[in-house]
């Protein structure tokens, strides 16, 4: 299989648009160049051959972000430019240079030290003992996995390209315990993050259970696969949290953005279309006749 360096970027960018994804991370990319017939990818590493071709620079948009030796981001050959972050608008008022200079120091200040807190290893508790300590309290959480192997392939390659075990990041506007704890790791109720670790471990939801129902998106197990779910939580995972009452919103894209975390979708610049796709046929049995 030749190495048609302008075939491969014009294939990719064309992929990006018909994704709507900003970028692609080099084991999801290889993967469809293989299909295509472009690249050839590698059974033991996926993603090697294409990490080569991007070492030598064959790929200039193309950029690892926490830089040499971190992960690489492969965005739109013509949408590459780094772009300023935006801001909420906020109703004038009038303060002085010292006012501004001082709020400004704080705000990073904090954020900072969130991202420090939350992410610390050190800090993360199994997800099975963490039933009775989870606060109700607004704030952010975030879900390791001990064992990345301990993913159904491809995912642990995913995960494994990307250098970290960090598979989600959420928040909670209200409370932790309820978010969080009952309906992520618990399923009582309907989190994103239980459903979407449930279509990656291989599970479905009853066929047509979503045709009575209001809202057609939010799928859920059988009782006997919500079980076996939480168990594979509690075996595999280890989470950690921070009480936050303050623009969770634009932390959580912050920290998205820059942890790109396996399970996330929305706001994560290397959302998985695998995964997308998973839950779109879950979607699709729960609502079938």
């Amino acid at each position: 299989m030749s190495k048609d360096i302008n075939a491969i970027i014009t294939y990719l960018d064309t992929y990006l648009n018909r994704t709507g994804k900003s970028s692609i991370d080099p084991v999801e990319a290889n993967e469809v160049l293989a299909k295509a017939g472009l690249l050839c990818d590698s059974k033991d590493r996926p993603g090697k051959p294409l990490r080569n071709l991007l070492r030598d620079g064959q790929l200039p948009h193309a950029f690892q972000s926490g830089g040499k030796g971190s992960s690489w981001t492969i965005p739109h050959s013509n949408k590459w430019t780094v772009r300023p972050l935006k801001i909420k608008a906020i109703t004038p008022k009038i303060v002085t240079p010292k006012q501004v200079t001082k709020a400004k120091a704080v705000l990073s200040t904090d954020y900072s030290q969130l991202d420090k807190i939350l992410m610390n290893e050190n800090n993360f508790k199994s997800a099975s003992i963490i039933d009775n300590l989870v606060p109700h309290n607004a704030g952010l959480y975030c879900i390791r996995i001990s064992d990345i192997n301990k993913l159904p392939k491809p995912f642990s390659s995913y995960l494994a390209d990307r250098q970290h075990n960090i598979i989600y990041i959420g928040i909670a506007t209200e409370s932790l315990s309820r978010r969080f704890l009952n309906q992520e790791l618990r399923a009582n109720g309907h989190g994103t993050f239980f459903r979407s670790i449930g279509a990656v471990l291989g599970h479905r939801p009853l066929k047509g259970s979503l045709i009575t129902k209001a809202n057609k998106r939010n799928y859920k197990f059988s009782p006997t696969d919500e079980q076996k779910i939480i168990k594979w939580i509690n075996d595999n995972l280890k989470v950690n949290w921070v009480d936050f009452n303050g623009d969770l919103e634009s932390l959580e894209t912050e920290l998205i953005t820059k942890y790109r975390p396996l399970i996330n979708l929305a706001k994560n610049p290397s959302a998985l279309q695998l995964l997308s796709d998973l839950r779109k046929e879950c979607v699709q049995i729960a609502n079938e006749l």
